[in-house]
């Protein structure tokens, strides 16, 4: 008994130990962003590398509202992940509940061609969707950037997990007190499948406002640019001013740091339950 005791005290510290190392491996890239943010610009670039500054440079953060305009950017990336984000998590509730409960012909078919768009690599989608938006006369506008991001195959079959997992009989009663299959789905089935919009919510609200690729692709008008492509102007062909890009960071990442601080028991557990689906 004491062995087995003993045996499950190592493991357990084992484990603690790998997990200590994995968080230092994740949080030290985002300390050497802050200490960087603080640097002179010789001190980023030295070899061997300054670790903390001999200074503190806050100038550095003024120097981004100088370069940018920064509230500007991150106004036109909030409407883009608010919009992205309620528009998947209503959209992609929708499509889950009818290939989860309501039998119609071609169901089976119909989810496995959504399912296929996973399998294909999201760069296979760039020309097609440029070519829509060009036709729609909607590049440099943030109509371009959020309406391909207002459904996701991915949150269609995570809800659909959550749908299937409904007990039936909870629809059934809701038939016989004469609701529809949208009444059934607004006021029964969505309350219960929470867990799953946060982690849809999550998930969706993290990728809209680090997105890069398509927002660089059809935006080059500084009145609809968002943070991520902004940032990336400070990026220089020859030479960049690491300080300074990395404030930039710093305060773009910031407003994410205060939604896990206030969310962090809701995010820990959608992506706990959306990991165990």
């Amino acid at each position: 008994m004491e062995k087995s005791v003993q045996s499950m005290k190592r493991k357990s510290l084992l484990i603690h130990f790998i997990l200590i190392l994995g968080s230092i491996a994740m949080i030290i890239p985002f300390i050497w962003m802050i200490l960087t943010s603080l640097k002179t610009y010789a001190e980023s670039v030295q070899v061997p590398p300054v670790i903390m500054p001999s200074d503190f440079q806050w100038s550095n953060y003024k120097e981004v509202f100088v370069l940018l305009p920064f509230f500007e950017f991150m106004f036109n990336t909030f409407i883009v992940t608010v919009l992205r984000t309620a528009g998947q998590l209503f959209l992609c509730s929708l499509a889950a509940y009818a290939f989860a409960r309501i039998h119609f012909p071609g169901r089976n078919v119909f989810f496995i061609i959504t399912l296929s768009v996973l399998m294909v690599p999201g760069q296979v989608f760039l020309l097609p969707q440029y070519m829509i938006m060009v036709k729609l006369g909607w590049l440099n506008t943030l109509q371009a950037i959020i309406v391909p991001g207002l459904f996701s195959a991915f949150g269609t079959f995570l809800l659909r997990q959550f749908f299937m997992g409904l007990p039936k009989e909870l629809e059934e009663a809701a038939r016989l007190d004469g609701c529809n299959h949208f009444q059934i789905f607004w006021k029964i089935m969505l309350p219960l499948a929470k867990p799953g919009l946060i982690a849809l919510g999550i998930f969706t609200t993290l990728w809209s406002w680090n997105e890069l690729m398509w927002p660089m692709i059809v935006n080059s008008s500084p009145e609809a640019m968002t943070l991520s492509v902004g940032l990336s102007s400070l990026q220089g062909q020859y030479a960049t001013n690491y300080p300074i890009l990395m404030a930039g960071s710093f305060l773009a990442v910031l407003p994410m740091l205060v939604i896990f601080f206030i969310l962090q028991k809701q995010f820990i557990e959608g992506i706990a339950i959306s990991g165990g689906k």
